[in-house]
């Protein structure tokens, strides 16, 4: 049998292992699972740098379909759970039946109402979250522009634990963040859009 056959053998066998060849001897190596990665989507961030996009980009009557969005982080980031952190309000039911249509996990937050001010900051809820499940994954995607996010980043990434962030707003992410972009990866969530939508149009 040659090499290209023995090849063909191990990859039907086996689809991710991987063969290095040397002579003519073939060194397999550990079999290389798929990625199983998280996403922790600060909803309340997410939510509202949608609407300051959206209205950006108008002109272009660009969207952000969130089941687009989910498959985004799937195809690139290899994203299989998804959490949502949000504050959780009845008349908002269609939407949290909407999220868990497209794939999302909604985690609820209690909020609080204080001279017709709604708070529902979720930042404490997806730290402990990505604790909780930290030995689940295999790399987290941060979804998120607060700057209280920036030690939760460094931890996962001194960990080998961290993938990329995505930050909900270009103009409004924390200087915390962003000064970190020599050492991760930073995605912004208009270039996000954009994307989806140039994909969309050129199908």
């Amino acid at each position: 049998m040659d090499l290209a056959c023995c090849e063909m053998v191990c990859h039907y066998c086996h689809p991710y292992l991987d063969t290095t060849y040397y002579g003519s001897i073939i060194h397999i190596s550990a079999m290389k699972k798929p990625q199983n990665n998280y996403a922790f989507i600060d909803g309340q961030n997410f939510f509202k740098s949608i609407q300051e996009l959206e209205i950006e980009l108008e002109v272009l009557e660009v969207e952000l379909d969130l089941n687009e969005f989910r498959i985004h982080l799937m195809e690139k980031h290899a994203v299989n759970i998804a959490y949502y952190f949000i504050g959780y309000m009845p008349e908002n039911i269609a939407l949290y039946t909407a999220l868990r249509k497209q794939g999302y996990e909604l985690i609820f937050k209690e909020v609080a109402v204080h001279e017709d001010t709604i708070k529902g900051n979720v930042d404490v809820n997806l730290t402990l979250q990505s604790m909780i499940d930290i030995d689940n994954y295999g790399k987290a995607v941060i979804i998120a522009s607060d700057g209280d996010y920036a030690c939760l980043v460094e931890y996962l990434h001194s960990k080998g634990k961290f993938e990329c962030l995505i930050a909900c707003s270009r103009g409004g992410c924390s200087y915390l963040l962003r000064k970190l972009h020599n050492r991760i990866r930073i995605f912004y969530l208009d270039d996000i859009i954009r994307d989806l939508y140039m994909r969309k149009e050129t199908s």
